[in-house]
């Protein structure tokens, strides 16, 4: 019985023979999608939905409070991303690129509880072909994977100071979405900002009722705005 080439061998994984396709097979094990992510609508907030081969381990509020969306990277491929709050008083977010048999369904129970132990919340992403983002795993993928995730990361804080016209920021200092501290960087790096309003005990869904939240507007359009 004959036996095989080296070249016969390189053409049983992949045709024709090229090493990185046949390490990009050794090297990435994608699972099956373990969570879908709805938009209702074009500039809409994003819904994620868990299947049950997620394991989530805390309750619907928790998992109201993940931020997902989609970013492009320079090789055209479109990838998952995942912000998790889970330290309201934290300057500081930890980009993590989770393992090579896992995707962001899978990994975000964990991310709560990393992020609560070392007051620190977490930013991750899927690498092409993995969870709900397209594309093919690869080595050239994985590069720009990592460079669109760190670059998603920095623009919810670097466009800000960019901004030219007067800008009042109004955060609630309870929000349970969007938590103050993203509030206090957009001040503090804005480079016309105008004096904010911490509405104190606000959260996300309920700050308009106070009554500063009214008169502050008010005197921001009719004092504080260039005319025309």
């Amino acid at each position: 019985m004959n036996g095989f080439s080296l070249g016969e061998l390189c053409w049983l994984f992949c045709c024709p023979p090229c090493p990185s396709r046949i390490a990009a097979k050794l090297a990435f094990l994608p699972p099956e999608p373990t969570y879908t992510v709805l938009v209702d609508e074009p500039g809409s907030a994003s819904t994620l939905h868990l299947s049950e081969r997620a394991d989530w381990q805390y309750s619907q509020r928790e998992l109201d409070t993940l931020e997902v969306f989609f970013t492009r990277t320079s090789r055209g491929t479109r990838i998952g991303c995942m912000f998790v709050r889970c330290a309201p008083n934290s300057r500081y977010t930890l980009l993590f690129s989770h393992g090579n048999a896992v995707d962001l369904g899978q990994m975000c129970s964990f991310y709560i509880g990393l992020g609560s132990r070392i007051n620190c919340n977490v930013f991750s992403y899927d690498y092409s072909g993995y969870g709900a983002s397209n594309g093919k795993p690869s080595e050239k993928n994985l590069y720009a994977d990592i460079d669109a995730a760190w670059t998603a990361l920095r623009t919810s804080i670097d466009k800000i100071t960019k901004v030219a016209s007067p800008v009042l920021v109004i955060h609630g200092t309870e929000d349970e979405v969007i938590d103050f501290s993203h509030g206090l960087a957009m001040y503090e790096q804005c480079p016309r900002a105008v004096e904010p309003l911490w509405v104190e005990g606000a959260g996300h869904n309920d700050i308009e009722l106070y009554a500063q939240y009214l008169e502050r507007l008010k005197h921001f359009i009719c004092h504080e705005l260039p005319i025309s």
